[in-house]
């Protein structure tokens, strides 16, 4: 039987207000896509960004909207932790530990350089305690204090490390430590550090609202959060700041205004100011020049097809994930939908099942495709309604 397809094209604007009722118009044979006239899209060039490698991606379409040198193999410095603490809120989450469990400090612990909480040997600290001073402090003490509590020592937990970053899809990192001290095989990438900073938000949004503490006190010695944007610019909540000699200055940067968040990474910049002033720019341009919209909600049903010899004659299609998109500023009303349908859906279906794809446009630019799958089952239908439908579609 041939494969046909049913098209209906619309603006978008049109569309979310549509949505629930959308009408698939039978089309000529094959595929149906055509745009509007050439939008215009008044966007400079992205900032000049002093770094070794720099990234600015829109956390909800995963759109990037600046970047250069984004999967050089780099030295993350004390952006680790951001690996260091994700495990830990998995492990928390599992319910494998507690805010409140005590974790005694080793000497190895006491003992590792650089930028310390101040934990004392033999203590104990709470796991609550210990994150915050991860996070906020950078504390190096504290990093290799929860690596040893959760995976019996350092090594065993930059496995772990490593294993969450690949199920994550970081393909061009590799972890040798908890801390980000220097190691020749501990590496990440600017692509890999935003994908693992949208993980963390997506996946544990309570515990990423601690990025945005401004300091942390232990041991009587208060600490403010290395990340000075937290207090030029009230958008920003996070997240992680680095630096060794060798890697240079380091951040890693998220802001949400009003629905759109932004995160920007800049590795290797000269100063600590540097990094400040660079990630605060990549963040401007990104809200000053784009906008963020979802077209369709996950599950929402975006079109209804027929279905022959089915218990139903009517299938709801729709998106297996929210479809989001980001666009020039004043663009997304000329945004155009193409629904494609296969004509001939023929019972039983199984819900999931594609049957058909939305592809979104912005002029001669296609911006998104998404399959359309089947919200529903529909099973078979009796003796009687397939000996109907095989006549009907003898005249279809």
């Amino acid at each position: 039987m041939e494969l046909r397809k049913h098209v209906n094209r619309q603006t978008i604007w049109a569309a979310k207000l549509m949505r629930p009722t959308l009408v698939v118009v039978l089309a000529a044979c094959g595929l149906l896509l055509t745009a509007s006239a050439g939008a215009q899209t008044l966007v400079p060039k992205p900032p000049d960004v002093s770094a070794s490698a720099y990234m600015l991606v829109d956390f909800t379409s995963g759109l990037q909207l600046a970047g250069d040198n984004v999967d050089a193999r780099l030295e993350p410095a004390s952006l680790t932790k951001m690996m260091t603490a994700y495990v830990v809120f998995a492990e928390l989450t599992e319910a494998n530990i507690a805010l409140d469990d005590l974790v005694l400090i080793s000497e190895k612990a006491w003992r590792t350089g650089g930028s310390k909480m101040f934990v004392e040997v033999d203590k104990q600290v709470d796991v609550e305690s210990l994150l915050k001073g991860v996070i906020v402090q950078s504390g190096n003490d504290a990093s290799v204090a929860l690596a040893e509590f959760i995976a019996g020592d350092e090594s065993a937990f930059a496995n772990l490390m490593n294993q969450y970053a690949v199920r994550l899809g970081m393909k061009d990192s590799n972890f040798q430590n908890s801390t980000g001290l220097p190691d020749d095989d501990h590496y990440t990438t600017a692509a890999d550090l935003v994908t693992l900073s949208i993980a963390m938000i997506r996946d544990f949004p309570t515990f990423y609202q601690w990025h945005a503490i401004k300091s942390f006190k232990w041991n009587d010695i208060d600490q403010r959060n290395r990340n000075k944007l937290l207090w030029r610019d009230d958008s920003v909540d996070g997240i992680k700041t680095g630096y060794t000699s060798s890697a240079g200055y380091c951040m890693v940067t998220s802001a949400l205004r009003e629905d759109m968040r932004l995160i920007a990474v800049v590795l290797g910049s000269k100063s600590e100011k540097i990094r400040a002033k660079e990630s605060q720019a990549l963040l401007n341009f990104g809200f000053r020049f784009y906008e963020t919209h979802e077209v369709y909600a996950r599950g929402a049903p975006l079109t209804k097809v027929r279905v022959w010899k089915g218990e139903r004659e009517e299938l709801d299609l729709g998106l297996m994930a929210s479809l989001a998109v980001t666009v020039p500023r004043g663009q997304f009303k000329k945004l155009e939908a193409t629904v494609e349908v296969d004509a001939d859906i023929v019972a039983p279906v199984a819900k999931g099942e594609t049957h058909g794809r939305v592809v979104l446009q912005l002029g001669d630019e296609q911006i998104a495709q998404r399959p359309l799958v089947a919200l529903t089952e529909i099973p078979e239908g009796g003796l009687w309604r397939k000996l109907q439908d095989n006549v009907k579609l003898l005249f279809h």
